[in-house]
C-alpha cells in the first residue's frame, strides 16, 4: 500500500493476509526492536527526566526570578506543545505506512532546544537569559507534543500489547535508575560547585548528550514494518471534524474525562519542591536529594506497574497510582521534617510512574489501529491544554491563597479521577472479551 492508501478499500481477505504478514514481520524483528526501544527509551528517559522532574526546572526559574508566578509561566510554556500540536502531528502521521524517519526529525528538533537551554545558561544573564529560557521552553514543549504521538505510535507498532508493559517497566527502571543517580550528582556537584560556570547549563548539556545517543540507537537500529492499513490522508479541518466521533465510545470518553481530572491534579507538581523549601534549604543538595527520592521511586516502581498492567490491565494500575498520589500529597501537606518530605517525594515519584505508564498504554487499547494516532493526539491535547493553563493558574493560587490550598485542591481533583475510573471506565481487555 502507498502512503495514501485507504483501509476502507481493502477486501476482507486481503486485509487478513496483510495483517498476518505484518504480525509475522513484527515477531521476526521483535527481539531487535525490543532491545533498540529499550536502549532508546533508557537514554531518553535518563536525559529528559533531568528536565521534566519537578525539581530542576522549578528551582532554576525560582533562582532566576524568585517568583512562583514565573515558575508557573515557565511550566505553562513547557507544556504548551502538549496542547497545541498533537492533532496536527497525528494528521501528518496516520496516513503513513512508515513513520520512523519523521519521528527522528521531530526528536532531533526537540533535543536542539535542550542544547539551547545549556548555551543560554552559559552565555546569557539577567532578563535576556529569562526571555531566552522561556522561548526555549515553548519550543521544547511544541516538539515534545509531536514526539509523544510519534514515538507512542512506533512502540504500538513494533511491540505487541502483552509485552509493552514489560518493555516500559524495564526501560523506565534502567533509565530512571541512571537519572536518579545523575540527578543527585547534578544537584550535589554540578549545581553546588557551579561546574563549567553554570551547573544548571551543564546539567542541560548532559541531558542533550544522553537523549541524542538514544535517538541515534533508534534511527540506526530499529526495523520498522510497513503498516498493513492506514487512514486516507485528508485535510486537517476535515480530520478535526471526525474527532467527536471518537468520543462516542463510552469507555474512551470517560477515560479522557478521568485523565483530564488527573492531569488537573498534577499541575501542582512544579510547586512540591517550593513547598518543601519551608523545611529544607532550596540548594543543590536539596534538589539532588529530592530528585533522587522522586526519580528513584519512579524507577523502582516501574517493574511493578508494568507487571501488574500486563497481567491485570492498566485500569488497575491507574487506580493504584492515583491512590498513591493522593496519599503522598496528604503526607506532604503537614510534613515538618526532612524524612517526611523525602517520603512524600518517594510516593509522588511512584505515583507519577504508575500514572504515566497507565495513561500512555491504556489509550492504545481503546479502539482500532487506524484511529490510534488520533486517539493519542486527542488525549495528549486534552492533557496538554490542562498542563498548559494549569501551572500558571497554580502560581496565581499560590500567590493569593498559599501552597496548602493548591495541594488540597490537587488531591481533590485526583480523587475525582479515581472515582471516574472506578465507576465509569471498563478495563478494555475485559470489554473486548
Amino acid at each position: 500500500m502507498d502512503e495514501s492508501g485507504d483501509p476502507l478499500g481493502i477486501e476482507p481477505d486481503d486485509r487478513v493476509r496483510r495483517e498476518a504478514a505484518f504480525d509475522a514481520e513484527v515477531e521476526r524483528n521483535l527481539k531487535r526492536n525490543f532491545i533498540v526501544n529499550f536502549v532508546h527509551g533508557m537514554l531518553g528517559l535518563t536525559g529528559f527526566r533531568l528536565i521534566y522532574a519537578p525539581t530542576f526546572i522549578p528551582a532554576y526559574i525560582q533562582l532566576m526570578t524568585g517568583s512562583a508566578l514565573y515558575v508557573g509561566l515557565g511550566q505553562t510554556l513547557l507544556m504548551l506543545g502538549g496542547f497545541a500540536v498533537p492533532i496536527l502531528g497525528a494528521s501528518q502521521l496516520e496516513h503513513r505506512t512508515r513513520i520512523l524517519s519523521v519521528a527522528i526529525r521531530i526528536g532531533t528538533l526537540m533535543r536542539v532546544q535542550v542544547l539551547g537551554l545549556a548555551l543560554a545558561g552559559w552565555f546569557l544573564s539577567g532578563t535576556s537569559l529569562l526571555i531566552a529560557t522561556m522561548i526555549l521552553f515553548l519550543a521544547l514543549g511544541l516538539f515534545q507534543g509531536l514526539q509523544r504521538v510519534a514515538f507512542q505510535m512506533i512502540i504500538a507498532k513494533v511491540i505487541p500489547l502483552d509485552r509493552r508493559g514489560r518493555l516500559q517497566g524495564m526501560r523506565n527502571l534502567a533509565g530512571g535508575a541512571i537519572a536518579a543517580g545523575l540527578s543527585y550528582t547534578a544537584g550535589r556537584w554540578l549545581i553546588n560547585d557551579h561546574v563549567l560556570g553554570n551547573g544548571y547549563a551543564t546539567t542541560f548539556l548532559l541531558a542533550f548528550v544522553l537523549t541524542s545517543l538514544g535517538l541515534l540507537v533508534l534511527q540506526f537500529g530499529m526495523k520498522e514494518p510497513a503498516a498493513p492499513s492506514v487512514r486516507l490522508r485528508m485535510p486537517l479541518r476535515q480530520r478535526l471534524a471526525e474527532v467527536p466521533h471518537l468520543l462516542r465510545d463510552r469507555n474512551y470518553r470517560w477515560f479522557v474525562i478521568g485523565q483530564a481530572l488527573a492531569v488537573t491534579g498534577r499541575v501542582a507538581a512544579p510547586f512540591y519542591i517550593l513547598y518543601a523549601a519551608r523545611v529544607m534549604d532550596l540548594d543543590g543538595t536539596t534538589i539532588g536529594v529530592l530528585s533522587l527520592a522522586f526519580l528513584g521511586a519512579d524507577t523502582a516502581s516501574n517493574i511493578l506497574w508494568g507487571q501488574l498492567g500486563d497481567r491485570f490491565g492498566y485500569r488497575l494500575t491507574f487506580l493504584l497510582a492515583i491512590a498513591t498520589w493522593i496519599g503522598a500529597i496528604a503526607l506532604l501537606i503537614p510534613a515538618l521534617t526532612e524524612p517526611l518530605i523525602i517520603l512524600s517525594f518517594i510516593g509522588l515519584g511512584a505515583a507519577n510512574s504508575g500514572y504515566m505508564m497507565s495513561a500512555q498504554t491504556m489509550v492504545l487499547e481503546l479502539g482500532n489501529r487506524e484511529d490510534m494516532p488520533m486517539r493519542l493526539a486527542l488525549s495528549t491535547t486534552v492533557e496538554g491544554l490542562i498542563a498548559t493553563i494549569g501551572p500558571l493558574l497554580a502560581g496565581v493560587i499560590v500567590h493569593l491563597l498559599g501552597y496548602v490550598a493548591l495541594l488540597g485542591g490537587a488531591a481533590a481533583l485526583l480523587a475525582g479521577a479515581f472515582g471516574v475510573f472506578w465507576l465509569r471506565v471498563t478495563e478494555p481487555r475485559r470489554a473486548v472479551a
